[in-house]
């Protein structure tokens, strides 16, 4: 059973899903069970895909890499996502845009995740 916050990818068509509301089904697409996506898994390069967290004036700032993400048109980072106090909070990014975004939220608990193109990874910190 999928729980809430999990992402799940189609490896055939490449959708990717995120639980809202859990349930007992099974998560399927193109006739394939979907994949769940473990934070941290994949061997890639970790110092150009786990997230830095910066906070300061009432803002929460995530730079993909201690050593900045390629942002090409093949490898780049998708999305940027924060979970503050329970709620989400998600920036999409496209090639040529740096790989960081700014959220304007304070919190007390703050989880960080990130997905790459290329190597389907999702990072998380926090």
């Amino acid at each position: 059973m999928a729980k809430n916050l999990e992402i799940y990818k189609c490896e055939s068509c490449g959708n990717i899903i995120e639980i809202l509301h859990s349930g007992p089904g099974d998560l399927v697409c193109c006739g394939s069970p979907m994949q769940l996506q473990v934070e941290n898994t994949v061997d890639a390069s970790r110092e150009k895909h786990l997230p830095v967290l910066e906070k300061a004036n009432g803002s929460v700032t995530v730079k993909v890499g201690s050593v900045p993400h390629p942002m090409e048109e093949q490898h780049y980072i998708e999305w940027i996502e924060v979970i503050a106090d329970g709620t989400v909070y998600r920036q999409a990014l496209k090639p040529g845009d740096a790989p960081e975004a700014t959220f304007p939220i304070t919190a007390g608990s703050i989880t960080v995740r990130e997905y790459c193109s290329l190597h389907g990874q999702l990072s998380t910190i926090g």
